[in-house]
């Protein structure tokens, strides 16, 4: 097969819907026919090692693959294979005779849609980031589980990659500095390996490791009838796709921090762990992106052999410092620290918490959420009920104690952590304190506050949006405020006041905090 296929298909005849106009956008493995309605996706008869198209029955059976893997994600975008018979210089779609080749159908969408490009324009939104961590959530939780006697499904396999990313890069390169610093990359990949190997194992075993996307980056997410939907993912490899969904997650967290937009890459991953839970992966977070850079880093460096122009290959190879530097930084030694809220419902302690997260990369655990992740729902009948149903005595002492507990484990694994929660209650606040404790962090208490009428309106604001996991209503706050206990002295000595409807109080905290660290 060669371009005159594809300047063959150029014709509007061929196609059984209008065609407004031609564009062939092609990448090192595929052509993708853009016609207006429909995006036909050819695959080239190439083979790279890590994938081989070079026989018709493999581009056939991974058209079939990627119309399958996709169609998970996406609903009405991927749409069927069509066969594409006759000859290279007269084709037909969907003919009765041999096939010569074939095609993906997809629906069109503008690229100017894409997320990368929504970035570039500087439109990329916290609801973009809060669609994409409920869709890759969503998605980790029902895509299936690879067998645990798959030869996937062992801690060896998760780092063979990573290791043959040391010996693929390290040929290529010849400063001695850039080789000081993959040997100090490699070390600490070792190091870490060896540190998590027990875990590694548990989430190979326990049903960690999952058919997943592989390839999650804003290039491979688009906005969709106004939704944000990915799309694209690996059908070519099984190793790229059977693995860990953490590493998944990880991939687009190290994409948004390479784009420089940190407080995203955090709301994104404190968001995916609410949705799914698994706050065990924390300890492995870093261990992946940093495996998700040095992979991007590699590839820029794929084309420096081929480069003969001193510019270009400057260019490649400041991209490549770039992705090198960025995997070193997952290598640093974390600022940690444990906060928590302080405060009746609505006074907008969540807000505060996110605020944290977004500007000091903390981990936010929400009683809420894990109340129910324990409990499940409030019946009708206990709504508004401050001491029933879920709300208990006990179910309110379990919940604190699954937050200590969560909170202890990001903060080992070197995350600081700020949990949003009321902490009302003394003994409550003197069990988050002595966790900081146990971990060696410095401990600090938010106490939150907020007028009654701008609570009254939070409240109506939040009962009209329909999305905030609290059943809080003003009887409840009012129920609150009688029977909370005061900060003491000592515990007025560990608090910072932030009055949460005056923005100044809470960017002077965020200040302070980030000078002490």
């Amino acid at each position: 097969m060669s371009q005159a296929l594809i300047a063959a298909l150029q014709n509007p005849a061929l196609y059984p819907h209008p065609v407004e106009q031609f564009q062939v956008i092609e990448t090192h493995i595929s052509w993708v026919i853009l016609t207006g309605p429909f995006a036909y996706k050819i695959k080239k008869p190439v083979n790279f090692g890590f994938l081989d198209f070079t026989e018709l029955s493999a581009r056939e059976h991974f058209c079939q693959e990627e119309l399958r893997l996709n169609q998970r994600l996406t609903q009405g975008l991927y749409l069927e294979v069509v066969p594409i018979s006759g000859s290279i210089a007269a084709p037909q779609l969907g003919g009765s005779g041999a096939s010569i080749e074939y095609a993906l159908k997809m629906r069109q969408f503008p690229q100017s849609q894409l997320l990368s490009d929504v970035q570039a324009r500087g439109e990329l939104s916290e609801a973009h980031i809060d669609g994409l961590a409920k869709q890759i959530a969503t998605f980790h939780s029902a895509t299936p589980a690879v067998a645990v006697n798959h030869p996937l499904c062992t801690p060896e396999a998760i780092v063979a990659p990573m290791r043959q990313n040391f010996e693929q890069i390290r040929p290529m390169l010849s400063d001695a500095a850039d080789l000081r610093q993959l040997e100090a990359l490699e070390a600490w990949t070792e190091a870490s390996y060896a540190r998590l190997e027990p875990l590694l194992a548990k989430r190979a075993s326990n049903g960690s490791i999952r058919e997943c996307h592989g390839d999650i980056h804003l290039g491979n997410a688009t906005l969709l009838d106004d939704q944000v939907v990915l799309f694209d993912c690996i059908e070519f490899n099984e190793p790229f796709r059977l693995i860990d969904i953490a590493l998944d997650a990880a991939f687009l967290a190290m994409d948004l921090e390479d784009r420089g937009l940190k407080a995203h890459a955090w709301r994104f991953i404190n968001a995916w762990l609410e949705h799914t839970g698994d706050y065990a992966a924390l300890e492995l977070l870093n261990f992946y992106k940093a495996y998700r850079a040095l992979v991007r880093a590699k590839v820029a460096l794929f084309s420096l052999a081929h480069q003969t122009d001193a510019v270009q290959k400057a260019v490649t190879l400041r991209q490549y410092r770039n992705y090198a530097n960025l995997a070193e930084s997952y290598s640093a030694i974390p600022s940690r620290f444990l906060a928590i809220t302080n405060g009746v419902s609505a006074v907008g302690k969540s807000h505060v918490a996110m605020r944290l997260v977004e500007a000091l990369g903390a981990i936010r655990l929400r009683s809420d959420i894990e109340r129910k992740r324990l409990f499940g729902e409030q019946k009708d009948a206990d709504l508004g009920k401050l001491s029933a149903g879920i709300y208990t005595p006990d179910a309110s002492a379990a919940t604190y104690q699954h937050l200590h507990q969560l909170a202890e484990a990001a903060l080992r694994a070197g995350f600081p952590v700020v949990i949003d929660a009321t902490y009302l209650k003394h003994t409550q606040r003197e069990a988050a304190s002595q966790t900081a404790e146990a971990c060696g962090v410095p401990f600090l208490i938010l106490e939150c506050c907020a007028p009654d009428q701008v609570i009254t309106s939070w409240l109506e604001q939040r009962k009209a949006a329909g999305t905030d996991p609290s059943d809080a209503t003003m009887e409840v706050v009012r129920a609150q405020h009688a029977t909370r206990e005061p900060l003491s002295e000592d515990e007025l000595l560990q608090s910072k006041r932030v009055d949460t409807h005056e923005s100044a109080s809470l960017d002077t905290l965020i200040a302070r905090i980030r000078q002490r660290l």
